[in-house]
C-alpha cells in the first residue's frame, strides 16, 4: 500500500520512518510512505501557501492552488487512472474518530493521500473539492496534521504481515476483535516480585486455563471500569459469555 503525505514539515516524519519495530513495514515496502512539501508547489519567491483570512480573524489559511498543484503531481507520479483515485484524508476536528476499526480498514486498503492541515485551516473550496475522508485523533487541537497522520501510518505499519515480532501480537491489542474489543490486561515480567509487589500467583501457576481466566476476568474489570462503553458493546454483539457477566456482576 501506499501513503502520499502532503506537509509542510516533511523532516518530522523521519524518525517515525526510521524507528521501531514498524520501520521494517517502511523500509520493506509494505507501507510505502512518500512526503510531499506543498511549497514546492508554490509561485513566488517566498514560495507562499498562505493568507490572510476573508472577513478578517486571528491565524492564516492555506492557500488552495499550492495544494491543487501538490496533489496533481501526486496523482501523477500514482499514475492513477480517474476512477481508481487514492481518496485524501484531511485530518480535521470534524472528521471520524480515529479508532481500531478505521486502522483495520486502512490497513487493508491500497492506501490514501494524507493531508496535514496547518495555521487556522485550509481554504475550504479545496476541501469541497479534493477531500473524500476527515479524520480526527479526539476532541482537542493539535496545531497541524502531522501527528494524526503518523498515528494512522504507525497503527497501520503494526497490522502488516511480518512487522511485529509475533504475528499474534496485535490481536491481543486492546479493541482488538479477538478480544471482543475489550481493553488489554495487565502485564508481568521478572523479578517475581518487585518493591514488595508479587507477580499474581494465576500468572505463576502454570496452568494455561487459568491463567486465561485471570486475563479474561482483568480484561472485563478494567474495561468495565475504564470504558464500560465497551462493555455495552460487547453485549450487545453477544460477546460475553456468562462467565463473563458473572464477573461484571461482582464489579457491579
Amino acid at each position: 500500500m501506499r501513503f502520499d503525505v502532503i506537509t509542510l514539515f516533511p523532516e518530522l516524519f523521519a524518525p517515525l520512518l526510521a524507528s521501531g519495530v514498524t520501520r521494517r513495514a517502511y523500509t520493506g515496502g509494505l507501507v510505502d510512505v512518500r512526503l510531499w512539501n506543498p511549497r514546492d508547489h508554490a509561485e513566488g519567491n517566498y514560495r507562499r501557501v498562505d493568507d490572510r483570512p476573508f472577513g478578517g480573524g486571528p491565524g492564516m489559511v492555506m492557500l488552495a492552488e499550492p495544494l491543487a498543484r501538490c496533489l496533481a503531481a501526486i496523482r501523477a507520479d500514482r499514475g492513477e487512472a480517474a476512477d481508481t483515485q487514492a481518496p485524501v484524508v484531511l485530518f480535521s476536528p470534524i472528521g471520524e474518530p480515529l479508532n481500531h476499526g478505521a486502522v483495520e480498514r486502512w490497513s487493508a486498503s491500497a492506501g490514501a493521500v494524507l493531508l496535514c492541515g496547518r495555521y487556522e485551516g485550509i481554504d475550504q473550496r479545496f476541501i469541497d473539492t479534493h477531500v473524500d475522508v476527515q479524520m480526527s485523533l479526539g476532541d482537542f487541537v493539535l496545531s497541524g496534521g502531522e501527528i494524526a497522520a503518523m498515528a494512522l501510518l504507525d497503527a497501520v505499519a503494526r497490522l502488516q504481515p511480518g512487522v511485529l515480532n509475533d504475528e499474534g501480537s496485535h490481536q491481543l491489542d486492546s479493541f482488538n476483535p479477538a478480544l471482543d474489543g475489550l481493553l488489554d490486561c495487565p502485564h508481568y515480567t521478572r523479578p517475581e516480585e518487585w518493591a514488595g509487589q508479587p507477580v499474581p500467583p494465576a500468572l505463576m501457576s502454570g496452568h494455561h486455563a487459568q491463567i486465561e481466566r485471570w486475563r479474561r476476568d482483568q480484561r472485563l474489570s478494567i474495561t468495565a471500569r475504564h470504558r464500560p462503553d465497551l462493555i455495552d458493546a460487547a453485549r450487545k454483539a453477544g460477546r460475553l459469555a456468562p462467565a463473563d457477566e458473572a464477573v461484571l456482576a461482582k464489579l457491579a
